[in-house]
C-alpha cells in the first residue's frame, strides 16, 4: 500500500482550509468594526498556529522556486487596510527583534505589518495548493512550514500579544 502523500493528510487539508479562511478574511478587513476584526483576528491567528505547528516537516520535492502570486499591490492594501481599521492601535513594542539587543530604545512594529507577512505566505500557498499538481501542493506546504518556522510564526504570536491586549484593555 502507497503512503499517502504529505499534501493529502488531514492535517494538511485542515491547514489549507485555515490558510484560505485567514487570508480571505484579512482581504475583507475593511467590512468590519475595529473591535470585531481584532477578535476574530485573535481566534484566526491562535487556530492558524496551532494548525501549522501539526503539519509535519515536509521534504521539498522540486529544485524549482514556486511561483508568487501575492503583489506588492496585493500586499500594501493588506497593510493600508488593516492599518487604518487599527489606527492608533496598529503599533505595538517588539521584544523579540533581532535588534533588540543592540538598541538602546524599543522598537515599535505594526500589527498591519505583520499580518501583511502572514497574508502574503498564506495566500501564495493557497493559490500554489488549488492548482492540484501534487509536487507543488507538497512543496507549497514545505515552503510555508519553513517560513512559519523561521519568520512568521514569531509575527504571529508577537502581533498575537499585541491584539490581546488591545482586546483586554
Amino acid at each position: 500500500m502507497k503512503d499517502i502523500s504529505p499534501a493529502y493528510t488531514p492535517a494538511a487539508i485542515e491547514f489549507a482550509a485555515v490558510a484560505t479562511e485567514t487570508s480571505v478574511f484579512f482581504e475583507k478587513a475593511k467590512s468590519f468594526e475595529k473591535t470585531d476584526f481584532l477578535q476574530r483576528t485573535a481566534k484566526l491567528l491562535a487556530l492558524l498556529y496551532l494548525k501549522t505547528s501539526m503539519l509535519p516537516d515536509i521534504e521539498l520535492q522540486s529544485d524549482e522556486e514556486l511561483e508568487d502570486f501575492v503583489t506588492e499591490q496585493d500586499y500594501e492594501f493588506i497593510h493600508q487596510s488593516i492599518g487604518e481599521l487599527l489606527g492608533e492601535n496598529d503599533t505595538y513594542l517588539e521584544t523579540f527583534h533581532p535588534d533588540m539587543p543592540l538598541s538602546d530604545t524599543p522598537i515599535a512594529v505594526f500589527i498591519s505589518e505583520d499580518i501583511a507577512d502572514i497574508y502574503q505566505d498564506l495566500k501564495n500557498f493557497a493559490l500554489r495548493y488549488q492548482i492540484g499538481n501534487e509536487e507543488v501542493m507538497n512543496d507549497a506546504l514545505a515552503v510555508c512550514r519553513i517560513n512559519f518556522r523561521e519568520f512568521w510564526g514569531q509575527k504571529l504570536v508577537n502581533c498575537l500579544r499585541a491584539i490581546h491586549n488591545i482586546i483586554m484593555n
